[in-house]
Parts: structure tokens; C-alpha cells; sequence
């Protein structure tokens, strides 16, 4: 796919309330050019009427289509939670449409994210063994270098693709859980002991209501039916929504926080096996879920290096900024957070 072809894959875009950054997301979909788009927003809670002009911002961005394209639109009428609004948004998308790349309102794609994107979901369109594309890479190079793609047994959603036949597996009530946990199939899937522990913690805890989120679901669903996602060579979807006003990911000084992307090649370079990169998987496990874990403990070590890492930053901007604010309120400041 040439920039400028259009995007025949249809491509939904899930809004709120960053107006910000959903222009650059939108920017990025209107150089692809797809000829169907489908737009999910939500709206604040009534408690939160300052936030409903920032919802109203962003409509507006999303609604400036000036390309050939059919728009669809699923805007709520009153506040739902995250995992609700999600959820009911892809029920919705693929009710309309057999396949789609989904990407949020504060995950920037590279260019070459949508090409990569369309290109596996025709190859892999009725390949049950495959039920999620991510355009995410953390920072982990496949074991086989030559291809342009390994598969994984975690799916990630900082910009990713699927059909309708894998997302009609989904189930947000996650009914099998129990009966999943009581067999110890998590043993099958995962690589130690530390990962069983974490993963068994946070799906009870999804199953039972105390997240609302709609991905553990997700991961969840695509291990019942013991399928994989693709995971490209180089990180193709940038984050830029970590921070105070974020439903999740508040730490700015996240690692995972605006990683830098690279351009994949097209066509790509298809491996010769379909089975899951376990050397990735577990590298991926301890870098990417095991932080998460550190965090969620919070022990002091963490909250030292954070601390140091917020200090020096600040430091810079208040040096670089010409700042009047006194050093010492400065540090106070840190220290109270």
C-alpha cells in the first residue's frame, strides 16, 4: 500500500475527551485515507461538565473527513465506563463491518502501521491460530530477525487489528474463568511461576468486577481458544496518553510512555511457522507485566527511583524554563506526591 492508495481496511477510531491528541491520531488516519471509518465516542459523567467541551472538541476533529470515505458513527448519549463503552463500541463495529484496525484516541500509528495491519488480516482472515494484530513492540526484537513478524501468546492494543470471527469469541463476564483456574491452564501458558501468581490475581479480580477494564477479557478469550497475536518487528503505535488526566497509565515517566516508532517494510516478510516466540514472550512477561506488578506493589525501591527520575526532570524544565518557583518549593512538591 503506497501513501497514496486508499485504505480499503476499515478503521476505527474510539474518542472522549483529548482533543489534543486525538488530532494527531486523526491526522495520521485521514494520510491513510480509509474508505470506511467508524467512530466511537463516549461522553463525561454529568458530574463532569467541564470535561463535556473537551468531548465536544474532539467530535468535531473526527467529523472534518475531507477524503472519500464512509463514516460511521456510535456516539453515546450518556456516560458509560471504560469497558462498557469499548466493548459495546466493537460489538458495534463488528456488527457493521467483517474486519477492522482499531486504534484509540491517544495511540499514534506510524505510517506503515495501516499497510502491515491490512496486508496480515487478509493473510491470516481465516486462520483460527490468529486472533489479534498489534502494532506494538516493546522494545523486543524477534528471535527470527529475517521476518517481519512473531507471534505471541499476549495481545496488546496501542493500535492492533482483528476480524469479526475472533472478536464473537470475546466475553466480558469471562464464564470459563473458574473452571480455566481450577484446571491450572495458566501453568500451560505461562513462563514461571512469579507470571502464574500475577496473571491468576488479576484475572480474579476482573472476573470478579474489581476492574473496569475490558483487555484482561480479551487476553483472557484468545488463551480459551489457545490463539496468537502478531507482533511486529519494530514498534509501529506510539502512547502519548500517559499522564494526571489518563484513566489508567498516570505516570508520564512511564517507560512504555511515548516510545519511538520505526517504518516496517512492505510487503512483509511472512515466517514459515505459525507458533508463539517463547524467548520474546518471556522477556516480555518480565519487562512488560512484571513492571506493571512492581508498580501495583509499589515497594520502596520503586518509589525512590520514580521520585529521583520526577526530581531530575523537573529540575531540567525549571532550569530550562527560567522558572521563578524556589528550588526548594520545588522539591517539596515531589516529595508530596
Amino acid at each position: 500500500m503506497t501513501s497514496q492508495e486508499a485504505l480499503k481496511t476499515p478503521v476505527v477510531l474510539l474518542i472522549f475527551k483529548r482533543p489534543q491528541t486525538t488530532q494527531l491520531v486523526f491526522e495520521a488516519i485521514r494520510q491513510a485515507r480509509p474508505q470506511t471509518l467508524l467512530i466511537v465516542s463516549n461522553l463525561p459523567p454529568a458530574d463532569k461538565a467541564d470535561q463535556l467541551q473537551q468531548c465536544q472538541q474532539a467530535r468535531a476533529i473526527v467529523e472534518a473527513v475531507d477524503w472519500p470515505c464512509e463514516v460511521f458513527r456510535n456516539y453515546a448519549e450518556t456516560y458509560m465506563s471504560c469497558k462498557d463503552r469499548i466493548v459495546s463500541g466493537l460489538n458495534w463495529v463488528f456488527a457493521t463491518v467483517e474486519q477492522a484496525i482499531i486504534l484509540e484516541d491517544d495511540c499514534v500509528p506510524e505510517p506503515s502501521f495501516f499497510g502491515y495491519c491490512q496486508e496480515l488480516l487478509q493473510r491470516y482472515a481465516s486462520d483460527q491460530r490468529v486472533m489479534a494484530i498489534t502494532g506494538d513492540n516493546f522494545n523486543i526484537p524477534p528471535r527470527q530477525a529475517e521476518y517481519s513478524y512473531s507471534f505471541s501468546r499476549y495481545t496488546h492494543f496501542w493500535g492492533w487489528a482483528t476480524w469479526r470471527r475472533a472478536w464473537q469469541h470475546y466475553d466480558a463476564d469471562m464464564a470459563l474463568w473458574p473452571e480455566f483456574r481450577q484446571a491450572g491452564w495458566l501453568s500451560d501458558i505461562l513462563p514461571d511461576s512469579a507470571a502464574v501468581r500475577w496473571w491468576d490475581k488479576t484475572l480474579q479480580q476482573t472476573y470478579a468486577g474489581q476492574k473496569d477494564t475490558w483487555d484482561y477479557q480479551w487476553i483472557f478469550s484468545t488463551w480459551v481458544q489457545g490463539a496468537h497475536c502478531i507482533v511486529p518487528c519494530v514498534n509501529l503505535v506510539t502512547n502519548l496518553g500517559f499522564g494526571a488526566d489518563a484513566a489508567h497509565n498516570r505516570d508520564q515517566f512511564d517507560w512504555r510512555a511515548k516510545l519511538l516508532t520505526q517504518p516496517i517494510a512492505l510487503p512483509l516478510r511472512h515466517p514459515p511457522v505459525l507458533r508463539a516466540d517463547v524467548w520474546c514472550d518471556r522477556i516480555l512477561q518480565s519487562r512488560y507485566y512484571g513492571y506493571i506488578a512492581q508498580k501495583q506493589s509499589r515497594p520502596l525501591p520503586y518509589r525512590i527511583r520514580r521520585k529521583l527520575h520526577r526530581a531530575r526532570m523537573l529540575i531540567q524544565q525549571h532550569q530550562a524554563q527560567g522558572a521563578t518557583e524556589p528550588l526548594s518549593e520545588l522539591l517539596r512538591r515531589i516529595l508530596k506526591e
